[in-house]
């Protein structure tokens, strides 16, 4: 039986403060999967972000042009609402260790509850990038680290920019 090509759009979402060498492999590696990718933007103010939502989006907007079919949109609310709501098909989500497994395994049954029509997939991190967090590269750059192999280099421009060490 022959089956009929398909349009697949998934979204990445997550904080991305600052986006990470890590965010990069997973949008690199999730384009090659999926028509098209949403990398969304969760505008969150409890969580106290070093980069507003609007200088986020740019570096990665910057870090996602050279890739084609990405789009980065803010959201905020219920993330299986905004996939909906943009027809996605699939949450991406990255993968580093055992405990990222437990977490986002109850939220990926969660929003099946929520919409069973929305697929999760996780993405092992690339070995290379599975110690990389958000928070991990800002301690580092505070703490006067080298964080060149950590992130893009908009990314690391835009730290030194905003927090001159």
């Amino acid at each position: 039986m022959k089956r009929m090509a398909r349009f697949t759009r998934a979204v990445y979402p997550g904080s991305f403060d600052p986006p990470t060498n890590g965010h990069l492999d997973l949008i690199t590696r999730g384009i090659k999967i999926f028509d098209e990718l949403i990398v969304a933007v969760l505008r969150n103010p409890d969580k106290g972000p070093l980069f507003s939502i609007e200088e986020r989006m740019e570096m990665l907007q910057e870090i996602a042009a050279p890739l084609g079919q990405v789009r980065v949109e803010a959201f905020d609310g219920l993330l299986v609402d905004y996939a909906t709501r943009h027809q996605a098909d699939v949450i991406l989500r990255g993968i580093r260790a055992i405990s990222d497994y437990e977490y986002e395994l109850q939220m990926a049954l969660m929003n099946r509850k929520l919409n069973p029509n929305l697929e999760t997939v996780f993405m092992a991190s690339a070995e290379s990038y599975s110690y990389i967090s958000s928070r991990l590269v800002k301690e580092v750059y505070l703490l006067g680290g080298d964080i060149k192999d950590l992130v893009p280099p908009v990314v690391q421009q835009r730290l030194k920019a905003k927090i001159p060490v």
